[in-house]
């Protein structure tokens, strides 16, 4: 931890990513239990906040909101809106090719955030929601994204992991791990096979910017009976589909 921290500013930080599509709004009593800060200090912090634009806080229910700030600060993240622009054609084509749900993905952490998706028409799907947070080492996207790190970043990642299990099929030995990302980046692309929940399958294949990292990775998912059958075709449609949006990305490389 950076000595320069600054308390009250890592605060105001926490009190803001509670903030989510799941729960967009709070009130001073819940998000104080949910940060373990006191009440005086989350009032203050929230009032504040709210001064600054930030936040916003409800005339009649006296919660609070994200304000209108948060969206020209994110209007200011040119790779982020780039990537949100880059995705929407490919995203479309993918689903309209295989019927599945179509998502993309970007680590932050040790965890995959899912910031983009497109439901599948049929009745038996896999249900995702916008912001939604998985294990990367159980995930596709998760895989995808960390073997195409550099490598000193994918190796802090690994050092001192401790791999929960989710399914029989999770992965929960770091050197396994480390062999399958080795694999991933041999092939161009990563499989999720019931690691996340029993009866749903994965692949997920890297978008990359103009460095040749993976900055998301762009996935299909749906049963396992449906995607096992089609194994061969979706993997090769979300391959060529990632590189078409790492190239309107930037990235030049091999197109192998």
């Amino acid at each position: 931890m950076s000595r320069n921290r600054l308390t009250s500013v890592a605060n105001a930080a926490r009190v803001l990513k509670s903030f989510s599509a799941q729960r967009p709004t709070w009130g001073v009593s819940e998000l104080s239990a949910e940060l373990g800060l006191s009440s005086s200090s989350v009032h203050r912090l929230l009032s504040t906040l709210a001064d600054e634009g930030v936040l916003e806080q409800d005339d009649e229910s006296g919660r609070y909101r994200l304000g209108l700030s948060v969206f020209d600060m994110a209007a200011a993240m040119p790779k982020q809106r780039s990537l949100h622009e880059a995705v929407l054609v490919s995203m479309t084509e993918l689903r309209s090719r295989t019927g599945e749900t179509v998502q993309v993905g970007v680590l932050d952490g040790r965890e995959v955030v899912y910031v983009e998706r497109l439901d599948s028409p049929n009745t038996l799907r896999v249900f995702t929601e916008l912001g939604r947070r998985a294990g990367a080492h159980r995930t596709s996207s998760g895989k995808a994204i960390m073997a195409f790190l550099p490598r000193t970043q994918r190796e802090r990642l690994l050092k001192g992991w401790t791999l929960d299990r989710a399914t029989e099929y999770t992965i929960t030995e770091p050197a396994l791990l480390a062999q399958e990302l080795a694999a991933v980046r041999r092939r161009g692309y990563a499989e999720n096979r019931q690691e996340s929940e029993v009866g749903v399958v994965s692949v997920a294949a890297p978008i990359r910017d103009s460095t040749g990292n993976a900055v998301a990775a762009l996935s299909l998912a749906g049963p396992s009976e449906r995607m096992d059958s089609n194994r061969a075709t979706y993997t090769e449609a979300v391959m060529v589909l990632a590189r078409t949006v790492s190239t309107q990305m930037g990235w030049r490389g091999s197109t192998r």
